[in-house]
């Protein structure tokens, strides 16, 4: 799988206290496509991370440290002239204030010339997200290009990602338009009713009537699986709840569930399954103050996966690394 997009330095506390008194910061790093490269790797699904860095230590950091994770990052080009860019999360579990450094970065000149540099038709999916087509008009025909090249038998993942702050001076209205471009689609309710004005599967639906997976997250209560058939027409709609979880800090969930989603995906997996799988990965995310943490040991994925409802909905992942019942 490929996946394309920044990814940057990441700094969040390493003491407690207001982020205006933290003097220690642990750098670490972030990105929404090389999270969820990360995740597949460590569910055991070969993925590659495309992109761009800066001729610079946090560029060095980035390949070496996604590298590490298992994933490919021959592709990532090295820029001389721009740096790596940077962001700040000052975390708490009930939400995470973030800082972008990010303007001039080596990934936001990334543009659709690198299209043919990718061996796309060998791909099972391309992932891509709305963050890459908000850094600059060169990144937003990068996503068009992907989007509309000829791909073979490779499908397109595309999560909206919406980040206000990175539309300020740009039309979201590319958004629906890429949407509906992709194979799969993964939104969140809350901010699809942010940038479209509907939140719910059916107004969604109408919204994107042409990809054949539409994935609609709804936080804590669970994701919506629509899904298209043989014969053309959506299936009845399939609801999962999501695992009870203790939060530690929120970010980089979402990309974990797009990760456990398409990796149960490509195993063929059916909708239930593949639902729960992306909850079981964003439950281990929600457990760290980290954007990437290893997935469950197999037993607990074993006995929750093709768990009855009453099971599932009883579990609960808890500060120890546990499920309890």
């Amino acid at each position: 799988m490929l996946c394309i997009g920044e990814s940057m330095a990441l700094f969040v506390p390493a003491e407690p206290g207001p982020p205006h008194e933290v003097r220690t910061w642990k750098r670490t790093i972030g990105g929404a496509e090389s999270n969820v490269a990360c995740n597949l790797a460590a569910l055991g699904v070969r993925s590659a991370w495309v992109s761009a860095v800066g001729d610079d230590p946090f560029g060095r950091a980035l390949r070496d440290e996604i590298g590490a994770a298992g994933v490919d990052v021959r592709a990532v080009a090295i820029d001389p002239a721009r740096p790596t860019g940077l962001y700040v999360k000052e975390s708490g579990a009930q939400g995470s204030p973030v800082r972008y450094y990010r303007t001039g970065s080596a990934a936001s000149a990334m543009g659709p010339d690198l299209v043919a540099e990718l061996d796309l038709a060998g791909a099972d999916f391309i992932h891509l997200s709305g963050i890459t087509a908000a850094l600059s008009e060169s990144c937003r025909e990068l996503v068009r290009a992907l989007l509309t090249a000829p791909r073979g038998t490779a499908r397109i993942s595309f999560d909206v990602n919406w980040r206000p702050r990175l539309w300020q001076d740009r039309d979201p209205a590319v958004l629906a338009e890429f949407a509906n471009l992709a194979d799969v689609v993964l939104v969140g309710d809350d901010e699809a009713a942010a940038v479209w004005g509907v939140g719910d599967p059916a107004g969604l639906r109408a919204l994107l009537p042409d990809p054949p997976t539409l994935v609609i997250k709804h936080g804590e209560r669970g994701a919506t699986l629509v899904e298209r058939g043989a014969d053309g027409t959506d299936s009845e709609a399939v609801f999962a709840p999501a695992l009870s979880v203790d939060v530690v800090e929120p970010v980089g969930a979402g990309d974990a569930f797009a990760a456990g989603f398409l990796a149960a995906t490509l195993r063929g997996d059916d909708p239930r399954t593949r639902l729960r799988s992306g909850h079981l990965q964003a439950a281990v995310t929600l457990r760290t103050h980290d954007d990437v943490a290893p997935p469950l040991p197999s037993w607990i994925v074993a006995g929750l996966i093709g768990a009855d409802d009453e099971t599932w909905g009883a579990a609960r992942l808890t500060g120890d690394g546990m499920v309890r019942r």
